[in-house]
């Protein structure tokens, strides 16, 4: 097979989309070697993230498109799918060109744009909605990442459910290896993190709810490190941390590497992730891979991510947050062990060869 892939995020997200792009191309050219895989890419990038495969081959716009990417995208790039002789064409971020006239398939990560509309500019929810709503028409299979996004498609746009399967997620795999204690205490020196802390990551959004975790702690003598870009819920944080004298006890960090990373994952004590609403949630899955125990929301899709093992409370209950918290800290080493193995055993479902599989399986279906 020849796959066409929308690869904006691949070459210019450094997060969530473009990791799940990355991940997802990287685990079917390995697994599935004799596919070519053609990624799509509307303008050179900065970002360093994609390694390329013997089997991937980047494309770019052609003639007079290079100087008009952004409308390359929404339909003239299928010329270019028809000239390449793509066979399957996969939108990876809930995006697919007009005049489409080949297979494909549209990952849709969530619909938060629906749920929660205060969240966007007015603009923004219309041309979210603008664009999944053409997407989902067009697409002949819709991947939905989670059991809440598949809920929430068939509630919001009245898709028919038969027309979606859930694909999960998985992540990174430099997540899956254990680091030295040497390289672990060389990123834990550099980036001075405490002996024990709680950590978080992910952008600092109202969406996601950081601001919970320290109030929770504030009384506590617990530390805190908060890893993500930081936007205006951010900057709220970080100002209710000096005004209750929290400075010595919070560290934000950001524009950080991967590999470092994973050994902040690895160094921390607690893994807190306290958002309102996700289409999954793959810092959850990071922690559960880096032996750390969750403490997360226990509505949506979380516990999808998150598995039995998993403490889950209510994003606006601070006391219960910070219970949780101390109930793994004064967890007893044999508990800790267990809870950490039992996660390790959940998030194998997730691991890069089932996803494979079932990403291959679907591409060849709708060939039939």
């Amino acid at each position: 097979m020849r796959i066409g892939y929308d690869a904006k995020r691949i070459f210019h997200n450094a997060s969530g989309l473009g990791n799940y792009s990355r991940d997802l191309v990287r685990i079917l050219a390995t697994y599935y070697p004799k596919n070519s895989y053609h990624l799509y890419n509307p303008k050179k990038g900065k970002l360093k993230r994609w390694k390329a495969l013997p089997n991937t081959t980047e494309h770019q716009p052609r003639g007079i498109w290079r100087g008009l990417h952004a409308l390359w995208r929404q339909g003239p790039i299928v010329r270019q799918l028809k000239q390449d002789s793509i066979d399957v064409y996969h939108g990876l971020s809930g995006e697919l060109p007009k005049g489409l006239a080949i297979p494909s398939v549209v990952s849709v990560h969530d619909l938060i744009f629906y749920r929660y509309p205060e969240l966007y500019k007015s603009i923004d929810v219309t041309i979210h909605k603008k664009k999944v709503n053409h997407a989902l028409k067009t697409a002949s299979k819709v991947v939905a990442i989670s059991e809440q996004t598949k809920a929430d498609l068939v509630q919001f746009t009245g898709i028919s459910s038969e027309k979606i399967e859930v694909i999960y997620q998985g992540c990174d795999p430099v997540f899956k290896t254990t680091l030295s204690k040497k390289r672990l205490t060389e990123i834990a020196k550099k980036y001075q993190l405490p002996k024990k802390f709680v950590l978080y990551v992910g952008t600092l959004e109202e969406r996601k709810n950081a601001m919970s975790i320290a109030k929770a702690l504030k009384e506590t003598k617990h530390d805190m490190v908060f890893v993500g870009k930081v936007k205006a819920h951010g900057e709220k944080l970080k100002s209710f941390v000096k005004e209750h004298n929290m400075l010595d006890r919070v560290l934000f960090i950001n524009h950080i590497g991967i590999e470092d990373l994973v050994g902040i994952y690895q160094n921390a004590t607690v893994f807190c992730y306290p958002s309102f609403f996700e289409g999954f949630g793959i810092p959850i899955i990071e922690a559960l891979y880096s032996g750390v125990p969750v403490i997360t929301t226990k509505c949506g899709c979380f516990s999808e991510a998150g598995g039995p093992s998993s403490i889950y409370i209510n994003p606006t209950d601070e006391k219960a947050l910070r219970k949780a918290v101390e109930i793994l800290y004064a967890e007893p080493d044999e508990l800790r062990k267990k809870r950490i193995s039992d996660g390790l055993d959940y998030v194998q479902k997730f691991n890069d060869k089932s996803l494979a599989k079932q990403w291959h399986s679907l591409y060849k279906s709708l060939l039939l």
